[in-house]
């Protein structure tokens, strides 16, 4: 019996110091710069949100904030790195849906497990939208489903940033509804899918409504992958209205790796709250066609563990993986 109860006393013990040590270091964080990285190509959504939030995020921090960059993979190999990286609160990483759910789906060892990652905040959605060139001959979605099926299956290409994106599943999705087979070319992120429209070494781009707004002057916008129109592009049509029901899109928040105290996870998240709520970066966030969201920790794992049950059935209908 004192054996049991000596036990209990030094579990007691061990818990009382675990708890405190995890006080003392959220009392103390932050004290030095943190690192956000981004997982994509400088350019892309990911990267525009971050310069956007930058000097609010440090103004609500209190410390230095360095924007680095880790492609590769569609963004597995910065997420990868993220779980494996120590959990103090020091590195957090952008982090996007569908892909930290499908590519661990997908690809079986993508190097991390989607709920591996730990959630920060849930900031933002852009909803796909299909591009050509201005001076393509496809002034809408009709024209361009009709030329593609009148060509062999895989001459029509249409980029887009990363595997398992939305932009991918988007493109499945598309082929799925019109009875047509665009061959999807993978990019390092929408910076480095742009220049690939603009050379015309694609066909199309499947790419987000931000693009609609930054690149009016050499981009046609012909559908637009929302349940209705977008207040900001009223005058873009859905894939539903033209008789597709192609609905897709990302989120975009921030994860921390596992581990990663509650406590200090907390700090980052009212500190991206305050940021998100910040007049200057909601006015760019609206002009720029994003959708502000306002998920913290709890809410975004419950978006990804609903995600993770929706996009398996949606793999399954595509048959991109096995029913």
């Amino acid at each position: 019996m004192k054996r049991i109860a000596m036990g209990f006393i030094v579990l007691c013990a061990v818990v009382s110091l675990v708890l405190a040590a995890s006080a003392t270091a959220a009392d103390k964080f932050p004290s030095k710069r943190i690192t956000y990285k981004i997982c994509f190509n400088p350019g892309g959504e990911s990267d525009i949100t971050a310069r956007f939030q930058e000097a609010a995020l440090k103004k609500a921090l209190g410390v230095d904030v360095a924007i680095t960059y880790q492609v590769g993979g569609g963004g597995a190999l910065c997420w990868a790195e993220l779980t494996r990286t120590k959990p103090d609160g020091y590195t957090i990483a952008g982090h996007n849906l569908p892909h930290t759910v499908v590519q661990p789906m997908e690809m079986g060892n993508a190097g991390y497990k989607t709920l591996d990652l730990k959630q920060v905040y849930m900031f933002e959605s852009t909803p796909d939208v299909l591009f050509v060139r201005k001076d393509s001959p496809y002034k809408t979605l009709k024209e361009f489903v009709e030329a593609a099926k009148k060509q062999p299956a895989g001459v029509f290409t249409c980029g887009g940033s990363a595997s398992s994106s939305a932009n991918d599943l988007g493109t499945s999705m598309l082929n799925k509804a019109a009875g047509i087979k665009l061959t999807y070319i993978p990019f390092g992120g929408t910076g480095s899918a742009i220049p690939a429209l603009l050379g015309g070494h694609v066909t199309a781009l499947m790419s987000y409504s931000t693009m609609a707004i930054q690149q009016k002057d050499q981009f046609r916008a012909l559908a637009i992958a929302t349940e209705k129109r977008m207040e900001v592009l009223p005058d873009l049509p859905t894939f539903k209205e033209q008789g597709y029901d192609v609905v897709e899109g990302a989120y975009r928040g921030v994860a921390a790796p596992p581990g990663t105290p509650d406590e200090i996870v907390k700090i980052l998240a009212d500190a991206f709250e305050k940021v998100m709520k910040d007049p200057e970066v909601k006015k760019k966030m609206d002009a720029n066609a994003f959708k502000t969201e306002f998920m913290g920790p709890e809410e975004s794992l419950a978006l990804v563990k609903k995600k993770m049950v929706e996009y398996e059935a949606i793999m399954k209908e595509l048959g991109r993986i096995k029913k």
